[in-house]
């Protein structure tokens, strides 16, 4: 199979998609039909509600659900073939993934912005919520510990003997310097739009330029040489303050200029796959590997590798807890969510493109191997661009600026993740319809407090990464799923109490949770193995307890989800 060929037909179907099952999805669950205002403004408060311009949110909610996952996600996922995992992604994002995000933007808005969370506890029970929300929170605070151990590594410099190696470091202290220029362009533009009243146009203009500008300088000036360790700690920092900032000063400027890194990206890696076009050898990388591959199977691991893209829980934490208090028009909902989705598989795509360079790559070059995410993906794609003629000198500066992308989409999905687990912990101490200005005394007027809430999440998510998160991060891909089940389970309850039609989200809320409990059981039984085999630490017995929990709180949502969808537990809904 030629790589081009492969992305022609995969964007085609995408966009048959968009097309197609988007336009029937506005019009099952009439989608615009309220000629009422979003919660973005009938709520306004400067810092969480606050209305976006359609590009700008998009910029945020793209950032936001992209981060690392759809590349890792098919790398990790390339040991089964190339087919599978393409078939995956186009059928999981049309008809699982776009249906999911799309669905909990749009039972947010018509939720007052609220989470998904909110939805459970009024269309399901308020145990349901509290479970949900737990589990949420719980989840949320190994993303943040994970990405921003993902952050602070693509940060920090190397350490030899104790001492700093600067010329090892050089190009993690370049990212560094890049990222922190770019927060300062995010804020100065975010007061220039919304302060000023700039246009957006020339604003827009004016900080792609900005942003070219901090390459250049980045790439020439990185004076600071951090350990990871204290580079942890400034991270944590920063998304302290990032999570209770209005959103106009940092989070919309930042994710809005940060998504032309990403347009770029895949503007990059399309252009090397056209220009290139190579081969998938199918020696290196065949178009199917076997149900079995080193004791890993199929199903249900395919399923919870690829994750963002294809279909993730993380996804409908963003849209209805930051993407839905900024939405300004009912009618963007679906090309900021479902597009974003399918934009999301384009990207998925194009890296088991650059998968298949990368294994090419590796075979032909063994003292040169190209590792990891950044290196097979950012590595795959440059040195694929270096193979057009004119473009060999490229090669640097298209890795550089890919592995800027991938640390920067790391940080916006980080910040994301502390606001969004922020919103989680305030959410659980209120009664349905409540808010955090309702609670005036008492214990509960303190732990609704954003900046309570915040600091607990930071130092959580922080002294997690420093003390062994990837130790129970092999749970991490079946909790995301479950995420997503669960997420596909309250949109459905919702849908159906207010006489919509919900059938396109039970087949996959079946798949997702069938996955979930399986992948669960397979980890428990392989942590089981492990211990039995002694010399285990405290990771083996954290993921079989904590995959039991996880494996009763799906049996038990899905019990409650069951009983509203067939009346016997059903409430009045509003709409």
């Amino acid at each position: 199979m030629n790589t081009l060929v492969l992305l022609i037909i995969c964007i085609a179907v995408l966009l048959v998609g968009y097309i197609c099952y988007g336009g029937w999805l506005c019009k099952q669950w009439g989608v615009g039909e309220n000629k009422e205002e979003t919660p973005a403004h009938t709520l306004e408060d400067g810092v969480d509600y606050v209305p976006a311009k359609a590009p700008v949110l998009m910029g945020h909610h793209f950032s936001s659900i992209a981060g690392a996952g759809p590349i890792t996600g098919p790398i990790s996922a390339a040991m089964f073939g190339w087919l599978p995992v393409t078939l995956w992604v186009l059928v999981g994002g049309i008809f699982f993934g776009g249906v999911h995000d799309f669905g909990a933007l749009f039972a947010s808005i018509r939720h007052k912005g609220q989470s998904i969370g909110e939805i459970i506890s009024v269309n399901m029970s308020r145990r349901a919520k509290r479970l949900f929300i737990i589990f949420s929170y719980l989840t949320l605070i190994l993303v943040v510990a994970a990405f921003a151990s993902i952050v602070a590594g693509t940060f920090g410099a190397t350490v030899k003997d104790g001492v700093i190696d600067k010329a090892a470091s050089a190009a993690n202290a370049s990212v560094a310097m890049v990222s922190l220029l770019f927060i300062v362009i995010a804020i100065i533009f975010g007061f220039a739009v919304y302060r000023r009243n700039a246009p957006m146009l020339i604003s827009t203009i004016l900080g792609v330029v900005a942003i070219v500008l901090c390459l250049v300088v980045g790439m020439n000036f990185h004076p600071i040489y951090l350990t990871t360790n204290t580079w942890m700690i400034i991270v944590g920092i920063y998304i302290a303050i990032a999570s209770v900032t209005p959103v106009w000063i940092l989070l919309q400027p930042r994710d809005y200029l940060s998504s032309f890194l990403l347009y770029a990206m895949l503007i990059i890696a399309a252009f090397g796959v056209i220009g290139a076009h190579p081969n998938i050898d199918p020696e290196s990388f065949p178009a199917f590997a076997g149900f079995n591959v080193n004791g890993q199977l199929l199903f249900p691991i395919l399923f919870t590798t690829v994750a963002c893209g294809a279909i993730s829980g993380f996804h409908s934490l963003v849209s209805s807890g930051t993407t839905s208090k900024q939405l300004d028009k009912e009618k963007d909902a679906k090309p900021i969510a479902y597009g974003g989705m399918l934009l999301e598989c384009v990207l998925a795509i194009l890296t088991l493109c650059a998968i298949a360079y990368a294994k090419k790559w590796n075979i032909a070059n063994p003292d040169a191997q190209l590792t990891g995410p950044t290196g097979i993906f950012a590595g795959g794609i440059s040195k694929m661009v270096a193979t057009i003629p004119g473009l060999a000198g490229a090669e640097h500066v298209l890795y550089t600026l890919l592995v800027l992308a991938y640390s920067a989409f790391c940080l916006t999905s980080l910040d994301t993740a502390t606001r969004l687990a922020r919103f989680m912990f305030q959410e659980f101490w209120l009664e349905p319809g409540q808010t955090p200005k309702d609670i005036k005394s008492g214990y509960k007027k303190i732990l609704v407090n954003p900046y309570f809430a915040t600091i607990l999440t930071v130092v959580l998510g922080i002294l997690l990464g420093l003390t062994g998160w990837s130790k129970i991060w092999g749970l991490f891909g079946a909790a995301n799923q479950l995420l997503a089940g669960l997420g596909l389970l309250a949109v459905a309850t919702w849908l159906g109490n207010i006489g919509k039609n919900n059938k396109m989200f039970l087949i996959p809320m079946a798949f997702m949770m069938v996955v979930t409990i399986c992948s669960l059981a397979l980890t428990v039984k392989n942590q089981v193995v492990a211990i039995q085999a002694g010399g285990a630490d405290w990771g083996p017995y954290a993921q079989i307890i904590l995959g039991v929990l996880l494996i009763v709180l799906a049996i038990i949502l899905v019990i409650e989800g069951i009983q509203t969808l067939t009346g016997k537990n059903k409430k009045k809904a509003t709409a």
